[in-house]
């Protein structure tokens, strides 16, 4: 018997856990189907960013970026936040939705402006320009990581009376009369009122199998592994290049992470979690154009990891209607190590009090994509909506 049983234990699902137990529910179980961080979590390119089109994920990551930087605090354990600065650069179609996109974000509290082509060269001298782009910068922005994150989560549920379960994964949710009153596993019936279906790729399955659909879409999302000249380009800032698809980031050890790929259909269980040449040549073209010093980088490898898409590119934060104690945070096509925190926070407040009361996540309700609600993105990048 459980209060509660979090299906799921990646970042997503530790938050949520960790944050219940804060609230005063530690009498929980977390089942993990291998162990913690092993699905989508720990192949996070784990960019930690502010700039989106919609007021509610830039609030979202936003107020998490302070929960990663106040982490070892709150956990006791760091997040691994290291500040970088972060550019998004796009052509003079996306002008306009840049402005409009910034102005919104400033509004929201977020620190970041619009800056010039000689703001960036004395910011990233490493990084070229061409005419026509235009360029915002977020000074706090950079990355942290998932495992740090995801165990310090767990480590401090667990300090608060929380129980995780590596290596057990749900096979259902017992559903009797229209409510939740147990999960499964393949040797055990663990009964609860609430479920909280947080799995990431392998959420989709389990929740039509008591007959709700979700429209998830997983997608396969290369990372190209680059070792930097160090001593022609020892660092750079993070950069959302809309013009070259592409998201280079720095990383310990002189190197350089490319997140590129975001249209190929994949299944959890059997996608290729290596990368492929033709897109790391293609992605090596397209960076030594943005930063030509990095035509002497020398690859080093890399690996994919899934995205686990909605229709709109934002997640379901949601009770299920018709099946009391069904909680969903699922969809989360890409952003969800860096809103992981916050997450964690109003999922647990929607649990406890029936409502998010530090932010109004109604926006990402399921009946959404039923009532042609969708969310928009102001950029044809749709990871930046």
């Amino acid at each position: 018997m459980a209060e509660v049983v979090i299906i799921g234990g990646g970042v997503m699902g530790c938050s949520i856990l960790y944050n219940l137990a804060e609230r005063g529910v530690s009498d929980t179980v977390l089942l993990e189907r291998d162990v913690l961080g092993s699905g989508s979590t720990g192949r996070s390119q784990a960019i930690l960013r502010m700039h989106y089109s919609n007021e509610v994920t830039t609030r979202l990551a936003w107020d998490s970026l302070s929960i990663f930087r106040d982490f070892h605090e709150i956990t006791g354990m760091s997040s691994g936040y290291t500040k970088t600065g972060y550019f998004v650069i796009v052509g003079p179609e996306d002008r306009d939705a840049m402005l409009e996109n910034v102005a919104m974000q400033r509004g929201a509290g977020v620190d970041t402006s619009i800056v010039t082509a000689e703001d960036v060269e004395e910011i990233a001298p490493m990084v070229r320009t061409f005419d026509g782009e235009s360029f915002a910068y977020e000074p706090e922005s950079g990355y942290a990581d998932p495992y740090s994150v995801t165990t310090g989560y767990a480590n401090a549920a667990r300090e608060k009376g929380a129980e995780i379960r590596s290596e057990s994964p749900a096979v259902g949710i017992e559903v009797t009369g229209n409510r939740v009153t147990a999960v499964l596993t393949e040797n055990e019936r663990i009964e609860t009122p609430i479920a909280v279906v947080a799995a990431g790729p392998w959420s989709g399955p389990l929740l039509a199998s008591v007959g709700v659909e979700v429209p998830l879409r997983p997608i396969r999302h290369q990372v190209v592994m680059l070792r930097r000249p160090q001593d022609v380009v020892p660092d750079h800032p993070i950069i959302g290049d809309v013009v070259n698809d592409m998201s280079p980031r720095p990383d310990a050890g002189n190197l350089t992470l490319i997140g590129v790929g975001e249209d190929e259909d994949a299944s959890p269980d059997t996608f290729n979690q290596g990368v492929d040449m033709p897109m790391v040549e293609a992605t090596f073209e397209k960076l030594v154009k943005r930063m030509p010093g990095m035509a002497q980088a020398l690859f080093r490898g890399g690996w994919s990891g899934l995205f686990t898409t909605t229709p709109d590119w934002h997640p379901v934060l949601d009770r299920v209607e018709g099946i009391d104690g069904l909680y969903l945070s699922v969809g989360f096509s890409g952003h969800g190590f860096k809103l992981s925190p916050m997450i964690g926070v109003v999922m647990s407040e929607l649990i406890t009090q029936g409502r998010a009361t530090s932010l109004d996540i109604s926006e990402m309700s399921l009946d959404r994509f039923a009532e042609s609600r969708l969310m928009r993105s102001r950029y044809s990048m749709q990871v930046l909506a």
